[in-house]
């Protein structure tokens, strides 16, 4: 049989809560929900099905679908214990669950080897098939695999059941996260004789325009009983599919034993992956023995250069690249930790397009799909181990992050830690020179690195990496980075985690009973600093290399500066659900060339005739002009890395900002005082999606006036009606005090939006979207569900 990878997602039935599942002393003795088959007479079958059995205990499982977070259904609860740290889960709790799933094989899958593989489970988990404990895995954050060949029935054999308990009662992190299977499944097959699991290795030692080396290392497993004389072919592909390279490569492999050969070849004129140009090759690897192919096994990869320097910081094929990104947890609005590929897609490019070109997954190794989109879209990856950890769990998961990871092109730097307490002491320079000599061994390509916040000259520790990482270089008044460049000016530098900035979405004033930070910048914690000092910093003295901006995105949990009613954080230049705030658009002014001005407060304060209040300005003109109903209230000159403020005596109407260069207006940005609320309106990211059963469509939904201004304020609660191809997977609104559950047909709007997350099901046809809520227009959209 040929090599197959099936996604094994649909289907599963989920049960939350205990059950007692004795251990197997015997292989195949433990029966009941382990397994499919029916209690038969006999002592030793009696005891083997002592956990009662399907047909005893009436168990009702519920039908869900993989990506699954149960813990974002769930009620808040006011218990500062849930999580390593005070509210630091968001006040959701975690539990144990269980996951089963029967599955028929054909007679003909005999034979072949059959694999399982988990990318990722929140919680310790434990697995069964058909009776037999097959094993059990601690770590959310990294995938693993079983083999179940010799477990499986195949043809009138039966029917096969496998079943994961996922206990998530204790966290890792000290954030939001969720519980259960929340990544995806897959069901693989292969010949007995096959590239071994993350087997290929793709090198481009010689980079230049006119041609470049590509190094391939594959390793070949043999399961047979037999060594067998092998055969490799591998062929280079364009991303035309136009073949570049071709060699063959002959070994013999011995029986149960791993072979590994060595290929190179020559790409000539090479396009060279880059964000502006992410141009992707892939290698066709083939094994046959005796002229019969056995396996055929795809890589795909990139030809670039990365090279960093203490004084000019990064170079991306010869050229310097200032890093611009960013920090993100895994969540999002309306799913948990659960994400479908397309959202993470959605939060990738709301990143670019505010101008981020750097991702750090915090603080853990990414979803697979994430790296796959990032190779694609032309974004920067550094690539993060969980934590600083040399037992054998601890390098288990590094190797298989850094064995999956690294043929991707986007990946640049592997951080092997984040803020340990062992910073700067003698254990801790012990364990990362470990991790970091285990790092080199995988992948001598990549520089490593440590995300420090203390700790950085002490005891040899930040010797044992290449790169220094600061979290928090500058601080307030402090610049830790800058200082030590003059001590230790041959320090590879980055700035690993920066800024801290807390904000609300659309709140101007702090209100600690709600929970809610000014978007003014009034509760910048101790150890954080604005976006405009990270960013001037970096701009100025370019051994700091880059800045990712601490986040992204609002997360659930760490709640700061304030605890309950908040449920997340409020460090995002976007929300929870993605929404802009002002900051984001500060990145915008700083990040990307395309003229653009962005005003903040909103201009609907009622009551406050004749007061004062702060205008903000970010723009990357020349000049901005700021006019309130038509009179001009002055031009000032841009500063580059900064902001423009004007003290504006408030009066209802038209706030305009008008970006000049060369006296000529380039770009402009009115804000309306918005009348009363009156209509709802729906505004999706796309309009078709693929009928997978997985595709997601996010519709931000906004209260407006009868003009069609957004009515800054309005929270009205909307319901959401979802009919034909297609169903609500989830809402959200951003609010990080919500506690309002995030699968459910209603949400309030916060400050005039929310979002409701639109999933296709897995036939073609129309959806129908309406929006309704009391005293308001409805609004509806048609989405289509396609095939391909």
């Amino acid at each position: 049989m040929a090599r197959s990878k099936v996604n094994f997602d649909r289907d599963w039935g989920f049960y939350q809560g205990e059950l007692h599942i004795p251990y197997a002393v015997k292989g195949g003795m433990t029966g009941g929900i382990t397994d499919t088959d029916t209690l038969r007479e006999g002592e030793w079958l009696d005891i083997a099905y002592h956990d009662k059995g399907m047909s005893e205990q009436q168990l009702e499982w519920t039908e869900v679908s993989l990506p699954h977070d149960w813990c974002v259904e769930q009620e808040y609860v006011r218990d500062e214990g849930l999580g390593s740290r005070d509210g630091s889960h968001g006040y959701l709790p975690g539990g144990t669950g269980f996951y089963r799933k029967t599955f028929a094989l054909p007679a003909d899958a005999d034979g072949s080897k059959w694999n399982i593989r988990f990318d990722g489970v929140s919680g310790t988990s434990t697995v069964w098939v058909n009776g037999h404990l097959i094993g059990s895995h601690q770590g959310g954050y990294i995938g693993y695999s079983y083999d179940l060949t010799d477990v499986l029935r195949y043809g009138e054999e039966g029917m096969n059941v496998i079943l994961v308990k996922v206990d998530a009662t204790e966290c890792e992190g000290w954030w939001y996260e969720g519980c259960g299977i929340y990544r995806h499944v897959w069901l693989e097959s292969t010949d007995c004789l096959h590239v071994a699991e993350y087997g290929t290795y793709i090198t481009t030692p010689e980079v230049a325009k006119e041609q470049a080396s590509v190094h391939l290392s594959t390793r070949i497993r043999n399961d047979y009983t037999e060594g067998k004389q092998i055969s490799l072919h591998t062929v280079i592909y364009d991303a035309d599919g136009i073949q570049v390279g071709e060699g063959t490569a002959e070994a013999y492999a011995d029986w149960y034993a791993e072979v590994e050969l060595e290929q190179s070849f020559c790409v000539e004129q090479p396009n060279l992956w880059s964000p502006e140009s992410p141009y992707l090759y892939k290698a066709e690897s083939v094994i046959r023995v005796a002229g019969q192919k056995l396996d055929r096994y795809e890589t795909v990869f990139g030809i670039r250069s990365i090279r960093f320097d203490s004084k000019e910081g990064f170079f991306l094929n010869g050229e310097p690249l200032l890093i611009k990104g960013t920090c993100n947890h895994q969540d999002f609005a309306g799913v948990g930790v659960a994400l479908p590929d397309s959202l993470i897609e959605y939060k990738l490019k709301l990143l670019q397009e505010m101008g981020s070109n750097a991702y750090r997954s915090a603080h853990h190794p990414p979803t697979p799909e994430l790296l796959d989109i990032c190779d694609r879209i032309g974004m920067l990856v550094m690539d993060e181990n969980r934590k600083l950890d040399s037992s054998p769990n601890g390098l288990s998961q590094l190797s298989r992050m850094l064995y999956r990871d690294r043929n991707h092109p986007c990946v640049i730097i592997w951080s092997l830690e984040n803020e340990e307490v062992l910073e700067g002491t003698l254990t801790g320079a012990r364990v990362l020179k470990t991790l970091a000599d285990w790092t080199r061994r995988i992948d001598p390509t990549r520089p490593t690195c440590a995300a420090m916040n203390h700790g950085w000259h002490e005891n040899g520790y930040n010797d044992a990496v290449e790169i220094t990482g600061y979290n928090y270089g500058h601080r307030q008044d402090v610049s830790i980075d800058l200082h030590d460049h003059e001590r230790y000016p041959d320090r590879l530098m980055i700035g690993s985690e920066c800024a801290s900035y807390t904000a609300t979405r659309g709140i101007y004033e702090d209100d600690p009973v709600k929970g809610y930070c000014s978007e003014y910048g009034t509760n910048i914690p101790s150890w954080g600093c604005t976006p405009q000092q990270a960013w001037s910093d970096l701009v100025q003295y370019r051994f700091l290399t880059g800045v990712f901006m601490w986040t992204g995105f609002d997360y659930r949990g760490e709640p700061t500066p304030h605890l309950w009613p908040c449920i997340n954080s409020h460090f995002g230049l976007m929300d929870t659900c993605g929404f802009p705030k002002d900051s984001y658009y500060y990145m915008q002014s700083v990040w990307r060339e395309e003229p653009m001005v962005h005003v903040l407060p909103h201009w609907n304060w009622p009551g406050s005739e004749g007061k004062p209040v702060e205008v903000r300005v970010f723009a990357n003109t020349d000049t901005v002009e700021l006019s309130l109903n038509g009179r001009s209230l002055g031009e000032q000159q841009v500063d580059t890395n900064g902001y423009l403020s004007w003290e504006v005596l408030y009066e209802p109407g038209e706030l305009q900002a008008a970006g000049k260069r060369g006296g000529h207006v380039i770009a402009e940005k009115t804000v309306v005082t918005a009348g009363q609320p009156y209509q709802i309106a729906l505004f999706p990211d796309r309009l078709e999606a693929q009928a997978d059963g997985s595709d997601t469509i996010p519709v931000r939904v906004a209260v407006l006036d009868k003009q069609g201004y957004v009515v800054p304020a309005a929270d009205h609660e909307i319901r959401f009606e979802v009919t034909g191809a297609g169903a609500l997977l989830g809402v959200g609104n951003g609010n990080p005090s919500s506690h309002e559950p995030d699968k459910s047909v209603l949400r309030r709007a916060f400050n005039g939006w929310c979002l409701a997350l639109i999933q296709t099901s897995a036939a073609a046809g129309a959806i129908q979207v309406r929006a309704v809520a009391p005293g308001l227009a409805s609004a509806e959209v048609v989405l289509q569900s396609v095939s391909e």
